[in-house]
């Protein structure tokens, strides 16, 4: 049986995503990172970065949900590309690992979280953002799907945060990229994907916003002073 430690953030839900497309059973466990229970010290000896999700898999521990995703694409021999294509399918994830990934989450934090505006720092993760979205956009202009001609976890990395936008940069973040609007609304229409977003449903997470998630969000100010 699977282990999955998730909550309701882009990253936990592709990989939810994932484990619902291939019918994998597992068990979730809600990691609430509004009560720093990613900070608990059993969790941090499955990822001692302090972050969800995590996968347990017969005593085997992944973290980080690209890392994830291509684990199960290989474990099961599904979501993946043709030999062919592997490297197009590396790529691409890793395009999403090290760039859609950090950059929507700090313009999401700089445009929605910070205790203080930043104008600079806020313009900044905007722009790239947008720049890397619009990469997306161009080459989902002339391909179906982000590799090869068959849905897969590239496609699945690329929705956790795509389907997040108007959160990233605003209401109007789909205007100008027409091509990642129709990949989010292909997958968002599947099944798999409506199970994979209402997960976060069957628990009970920390609603509000307050001093003690604040807390954990900004402890390097704690530290700092």
């Amino acid at each position: 049986m699977i282990t999955f430690y998730f909550n309701g953030s882009p990253n936990p839900t592709k990989v939810a995503l994932f484990l619902e497309e291939a019918g994998l059973p597992y068990e979730a466990i809600a990691v609430d990172t509004r009560k720093g229970e990613q900070f608990a010290p059993d969790f941090l000896k499955l990822n001692p970065n302090g972050k969800v999700p995590v996968l347990v898999d017969d005593g085997q521990v992944v973290f980080d949900s690209n890392a994830i995703l291509l684990y199960l694409a290989e474990k099961t021999g599904r979501f993946l590309a043709p030999a062919s294509e592997r490297a197009a399918l590396l790529s691409w994830l890793m395009f999403v690992a090290t760039g859609i990934g950090p950059f929507s989450g700090q313009a999401v934090h700089f445009r929605n979280f910070a205790p203080e505006k930043v104008p600079y720092a806020n313009d900044r993760y905007q722009y790239e953002a947008k720049r890397h979205y619009t990469v997306l956009d161009r080459h989902l202009a002339e391909h179906g799907w982000m590799v090869g001609e068959a849905y897969g976890i590239v496609d699945m990395a690329v929705w956790g945060w795509a389907r997040m936008l108007p959160f990233v940069m605003g209401e109007d973040a789909y205007a100008d990229l027409p091509n990642v609007k129709r990949h989010v609304d292909a997958i968002a229409a599947r099944p798999a994907a409506a199970r994979a977003v209402a997960l976060k449903d069957r628990f009970t997470f920390k609603a509000e916003f307050d001093a003690e998630a604040r807390g954990h969000m900004f402890k390097h100010l704690a530290k700092a002073g």
